[in-house]
């Protein structure tokens, strides 16, 4: 794959053996060209700094595909409405927790509204029909306003390392289609 993927983890990070560390691995095994940096303070995350470090982050990289998983969905949609960003090929929404989320070390995330515009000519919402941070019928909402494919797992949890999502072949031949 010649495209430039950036992977943005959720809150608590994406370490091994969680499925976002293991396809960077896979991508750079090819010599793709894969930037997976780690956001300040993962365990309490701040939107205003997290926003900060991806606005350079999207400078400096200028990716093509970006994958946002859990909280980074949150936080892309938080920089579709402040910022006029440069679009990207593809952009996949694994698992977003739900725009009606109270956890604490979450708060500065929340509430916000749907963007009308993410920033992307493609974009996949990847949900899972037990995800305890987003409940089917609300990826299916948010799906239908955003106007945007969805691709549903069974019984995925929160499609992380928890509930099986270590090695995940199908995302490393998604991006490589």
């Amino acid at each position: 794959m010649n495209k430039k993927v950036l992977l943005l983890h959720g809150w608590g990070g994406s370490d091994f053996p969680h499925w976002q560390s293991w396809l960077a691995g896979e991508l750079a095994k090819d010599y793709g060209t894969v930037s997976f940096p780690q956001l300040s303070n993962k365990d309490f995350p701040d939107l205003n700094i997290w926003k900060q470090e991806l606005k350079q982050h999207l400078d400096d990289f200028n990716p093509d595909i970006v994958v946002c998983h859990s909280l980074a969905n949150i936080l892309w949609f938080h920089l579709c409405h402040e910022e006029d960003i440069k679009q990207i090929q593809k952009l996949y929404l694994v698992a977003s927790p739900s725009l009606n989320c109270k956890i604490e070390e979450l708060k500065s995330f929340f509430p916000l509204k749907i963007p009308t515009n993410l920033h992307a000519k493609e974009v996949l919402l990847v949900a899972s029909t037990n995800d305890p941070y987003m409940s089917i019928e609300e990826a299916e909402s948010l799906q239908n306003e955003m106007q945007v494919r969805m691709h549903v797992l069974n019984d995925a949890g929160h499609i992380n390392a928890d509930s099986g999502y270590g090695e995940w072949n199908w995302i490393l031949e998604e991006l490589n289609n």
